[in-house]
């Protein structure tokens, strides 16, 4: 059977799109907003995070019989090997792929910046990421098509004081974009996600405690939430976008209007 033929036979029983996706960092926060989002149109998902408990707490609540977890790091080659692996022998395919997982471990002037914890950020931030789509690629996107969002920040397309390391890798993110887009073409698709700030434990040293200042910055007047990411992405990830590739999309409340960001 094709896969096409797959989609429309599940479709009829009513199982949902029949489309699957794996997300990286999806135990809470953007991740798991991406993939609330997925999953409440029907596509299966296989979700990522370090921590296990958390990530069988985001299996559950997003429904046992369309997600699955494999807990791990995304800079360790062998957990990405068995994502991919495990996506595969679960539901026999990998139509889409959200690079999320990230880290942001250091906070200050990039003249003083440990090359040390630079690395550790890109391994993490960029280099997953580049390792995930080749291993989605070969395992089923580069015969049967898909499609990639990564999320990236518009710390990575403007200047990011004292957050310079997790900007670079960001910026990179952006470029590897671009390069994966023009390599998978017209197979699959590639397109990138700017957020700014978001409500989440991740970003929370940026505006804990003094949020109505933060939101004060934007012109739609709030803080982004994960739900905000997780339409965009499922946008990025459908048909609806199926002329869009190698773009990255800026999802900031409206916080580069402002004069002088």
């Amino acid at each position: 059977m094709s896969a096409q033929d797959q989609e429309r036979t599940e479709d009829a029983r009513g199982h949902g799109s029949g489309r699957v996706a794996i997300i990286t960092g999806a135990s809470r926060g953007i991740g798991y907003g991406i993939a609330e989002a997925l999953v409440a149109r029907g596509d299966r998902v296989v979700i990522t995070g370090r921590g296990e408990e958390a990530l069988e707490e985001a299996v559950r609540q997003l429904g046992e019989d369309r997600a699955i977890g494999v807990p791990g790091k995304a800079a360790d080659d062998a957990h990405r090997a068995m994502v991919v692996e495990r996506a595969m022998e679960t539901f026999g395919r990998i139509d889409y792929l959200v690079n999320n997982a990230g880290t942001n471990p250091v906070f200050g002037p990039i003249t003083e910046l440990d090359l040390g914890v630079a690395r550790k950020v890109y391994e993490t931030n960029v280099l997953s990421a580049l390792g995930f789509a080749q291993r989605t690629w070969h395992a089923w996107q580069k015969e049967h098509g898909g499609a990639i969002v990564n999320i990236a920040s518009v710390a990575g397309i403007s200047a990011s004081p004292f957050i310079g390391a997790y900007g670079m890798s960001k910026a990179a993110m952006v470029n590897l974009t671009l390069q994966l887009a023009h390599e998978m073409a017209p197979t699959a698709r590639v397109n990138s996600i700017a957020p700014a700030i978001v409500k989440t434990k991740f970003a929370a040293a940026l505006y804990e405690d003094r949020e109505a200042e933060a939101a004060a910055n934007y012109p739609l007047g709030r803080l982004g939430v994960p739900a905000d990411i997780g339409g965009a992405t499922a946008f990025l990830l459908s048909d609806a976008a199926g002329w869009i590739t190698g773009q990255n999309l800026v999802v900031d409340g409206g916080l580069f209007l402002n004069a002088g960001v």
